[in-house]
């Protein structure tokens, strides 16, 4: 029996798509519809190898772009092989702690979620509306982002507030990309023949977002992203941590707006504000090799900064049994890898070269070890997967 599950992960201005089989994670149709509200949006499409481009009408948003995705899914006649779309919410708050099949209460708590990631959840809301019509003979599946991390105590999610702001408002750390956080400690935990339930990792989720996280037994005690996924690592264009009091200098010295603000810290800083270069990793680490002092300056930030977050987490964890690099830099990036591992060097890890620079493009594999049994891995994520098995787990139940 066919175990294909449609994956749609409807973004501010994009929206990524895959028909995955949940059994072995194959792709059997993957694609991405990008630039959408934009003056020249488009959907590209990949059906094992066979990639095409579909141009949309200026403006077109993601009403549109997903009835191409359905159209090009009958067209195709991969229809009566799925069983189930699932669907990747950015925020599910306090309300789930896992994947929940999609009825009219769920998708009131994603509404009533809206004002923590006004950006996302609308989103993903019309997402699964527009999905619904279309297939409505299938199951709806919502994977939350936040749902991984519900298992933090609270000394490690409540902030130092008045904690009326919590019990009122819900103001909290909630952590992001759980479903790569989890899907690569099970991966790691398998590679190295050790018991999920009994070991400790610290994962690193690297890209144009970053975050990190501790996980102890298998569950997720503290994480770098917070109320919002502004919190943190260094990012492509977020700041991460900083000292609260420069909003405020900002906003009565400088007369920055609220607005302008929050544009300055998401869209402006991080390695695109420290390089004035880009948020690309690729672009930074090409200018460095030409000797681009401003590039190597954000690099050397970024770097410092994660191997801060890394040592911390040994506090929650006390015995380390992997460090794990993931994601489009955390895969990629044999030089950041590299300044991260001699950061912590009162680990006593020792490299190993040649492996930290075969691991590119997919490939895992064990970077760096101590004496003590620590390794260092490179895992490749693989979110969508988690989403259609999470999807595959509850069709079953129905």
């Amino acid at each position: 029996m066919s175990q294909n599950v449609l994956v749609l992960n409807c973004g501010s201005s994009s929206l990524k798509f895959a028909i995955i089989d949940a059994t072995s994670g194959a792709e059997y149709l993957s694609g991405l519809a990008e630039r959408l509200s934009e003056q020249s949006p488009q959907v590209k499409i990949n059906q094992q190898g066979h990639k095409n481009v579909i141009k949309l009408n200026a403006g077109a948003q993601h009403q549109k772009a997903i009835e191409v995705i359905v159209a090009e899914i009958k067209h195709r006649e991969l229809v009566s092989d799925l069983i189930a779309v699932g669907h990747r919410v950015v925020h599910g708050g306090e309300t789930f702690t896992g994947s929940v099949i999609i009825d009219q209460d769920v998708i009131k708590a994603i509404e009533q979620n809206q004002k923590l990631a006004p950006l996302h959840n609308p989103a993903n809301l019309l997402g699964i509306k527009i999905a619904s019509d279309a297939f409505s003979d299938l199951p709806q599946i919502a994977v939350f982002d936040t749902a991984f991390h519900q298992s933090m105590p609270e000394h490690a999610y409540l902030y130092p507030l008045p904690h009326t702001l919590y019990q009122d408002s819900g103001i909290r750390r909630y952590g992001f990309h759980g479903t790569s956080h989890y899907f690569v400690s099970r991966e790691a935990a398998a590679l190295l023949n050790l018991d999920i339930d009994k070991a400790n990792f610290i994962t690193a989720h690297l890209g144009n977002g970053c975050s990190v996280t501790a996980i102890k037994n298998g569950q997720s005690v503290d994480t770098s992203m917070g109320l919002t996924p502004l919190e943190g690592l260094v990012m492509g264009t977020r700041c991460g941590d900083l000292d609260p009091g420069i909003i405020h200098y900002l906003t009565s010295q400088l007369d920055y707006s609220s607005e302008q603000v929050n544009q300055l810290l998401n869209k402006e800083s991080g390695l695109l504000g420290i390089s004035q270069l880009s948020n690309d990793c690729r672009t930074i680490e090409q200018a460095v090799e030409i000797g681009d002092k401003q590039a190597e300056l954000a690099l050397d930030i970024f770097c410092y900064r994660l191997a801060k977050y890394i040592a911390s987490y040994l506090v929650p964890l006390g015995k380390l049994d992997a460090l794990i690099f993931t994601g489009g830099i955390g895969e990629n990036s044999s030089l950041i890898r590299e300044k991260v591992v001699k950061h912590l060097a009162f680990l006593d890890l020792t490299i190993d070269e040649s492996a930290n620079l075969a691991a590119r493009f997919g490939q895992n594999g064990v970077i760096a070890s101590n004496q003590n049994g620590c390794r260092v891995l490179v895992v490749p994520t693989n979110e969508e997967w988690v989403i259609a098995q999470d999807a595959a787990t509850l069709t079953e139940s129905i």
